[in-house]
């Protein structure tokens, strides 16, 4: 199985640029401590949660209204044997019109089964994607933590 990376899609009625700077607006879904610009290419940030997980992104593609990946320079997830696991991976927005729609694609390249947190992290980016980022989108309006 070649494509093994955790995905998630969905479809909104918003343009591809009001999703593009839905997602790009990190601290208004992603739940947790963010430091730094998550809205440019070159950019760093770094994501935490306490006790938990921390992680370094960099934003190696920024293509307004397409596409957003950001490389994980760095993590320390706290709850796994290899707190390391995401370090490498990458981060993929892609953002396409079907129709009257617009469809974001989510990937989490490199975040596959035989990583110990997958089970945990695909359900965490499920809940992210699927309820805070999409609801982001929807409303224009920032969402709370899940947990």
């Amino acid at each position: 199985m070649r494509d093994q990376d955790f995905t998630a899609i969905f479809s909104v009625d918003q343009s591809p640029v009001e999703v593009f700077n839905a997602i790009n607006n990190v601290r208004g879904w992603w739940s947790g401590e963010i430091d730094g610009d998550t809205d440019k290419l070159g950019a760093e940030f770094t994501y935490r949660v306490p006790n938990a997980h921390r992680s370094k992104q960099k934003i190696t593609e920024f293509n307004p209204g397409k596409k957003v990946v950001w490389h994980v320079v760095d993590a320390e997830l706290s709850f796994v044997k290899d707190p390391s696991e995401w370090k490498g991976t990458d981060i993929v927005f892609e953002i396409a019109k079907k129709g009257d729609k617009t469809e974001v694609r989510f990937t989490h390249k490199g975040l596959v089964p035989a990583f110990e947190c997958y089970d945990s992290c695909s359900n965490a980016w499920g809940m992210l994607i699927h309820g805070n980022l999409r609801k982001l989108i929807i409303t224009g309006k920032a969402q709370p933590s899940p947990w």
